[in-house]
């Protein structure tokens, strides 16, 4: 049994290697694109099948947000980039039920042993993947904050010389906005790594039953995830498109 804090390398293209978390989330990008090909080439005015539980799920999550931000005009606008934060987290985080994780792979030399590399892993148990997500996040607030406030205004809320305080605080908005980059990445990495972590040690010493309650909680941490880190994204939107002034 080999546990890596890093994604290790499947193959390499020239110099640059293909980890098995990047394997796989070319795998997840590849299936949506196939389902929403499938979606619309069947769509249809009166739903069914596949078209009616995507709408179900659409109409589901676009509800939760008007919730969260009060505003069904907002929630539309923030819904391409929450929802497709959401679901690519969540099926990254469910990759870590698939069976063969762990098991399935290729034999490598590393550090003068044999240690298998597996092909499927989460690509939220690879830091690389979350820091990437987080930061298309954070840079998506900056770029709607600016967009709806102006990006002078929307600077006032980081530098501002009215007054010794007002100084002070813009440096911690500053400070923060960093900061939700790291702590969303961590966050994120940390629960799916750990929960593989335990997953991979308890289908070694146990393989049968005795994994059955984990699995089903990984199913419910990796829901809870995905959930926490677009929710956030979504109230830090509505945070930023916001004037100091109105909060």
């Amino acid at each position: 049994m080999n546990i890596s804090l890093a994604a290790e390398p499947i193959f390499h293209i020239g110099n640059f290697a293909i980890t098995n978390t990047l394997l796989m989330s070319w795998v997840i990008i590849a299936f949506l694109f196939i389902i929403t090909f499938i979606f619309r080439k069947k769509l249809s005015a009166l739903p069914k099948g596949l078209q009616n539980i995507i709408e179900i799920v659409i109409e589901k999550l676009l509800a939760f947000m008007e919730s969260v931000t009060g505003d069904r005009r907002q929630a539309k606008r923030f819904f391409p980039l929450v929802a497709t934060i959401f679901i690519f987290v969540i099926l990254s985080n469910w990759l870590e039920i698939v069976p063969g994780l762990g098991t399935i792979g290729i034999y490598e030399e590393l550090h003068g042993e044999t240690v298998l590399v597996p092909f499927i892993r989460s690509a939220s148990a690879d830091l690389n993947v979350t820091l990437g997500i987080a930061a298309v996040a954070v840079i998506s607030i900056q770029i709607f904050g600016i967009a709806s406030l102006g990006l002078f205004k929307y600077a006032g809320k980081f530098i501002n010389f009215k007054g010794p305080i007002e100084f002070f605080v813009g440096i911690l908005e500053l400070i923060s906005e960093v900061a939700k980059m790291i702590s969303f990445s961590f966050r994120l990495f940390g629960n799916i790594f750990a929960g593989e972590v335990l997953l991979t040690v308890v289908l070694f010493l146990v393989p049968y039953l005795v994994p059955l309650p984990f699995l089903f909680l990984e199913i419910f941490v990796g829901f809870i995830q995905a959930l926490v880190f677009s929710m956030l994204t979504l109230v830090f939107l509505k945070m930023a498109v916001t004037a100091h002034e109105e909060h």
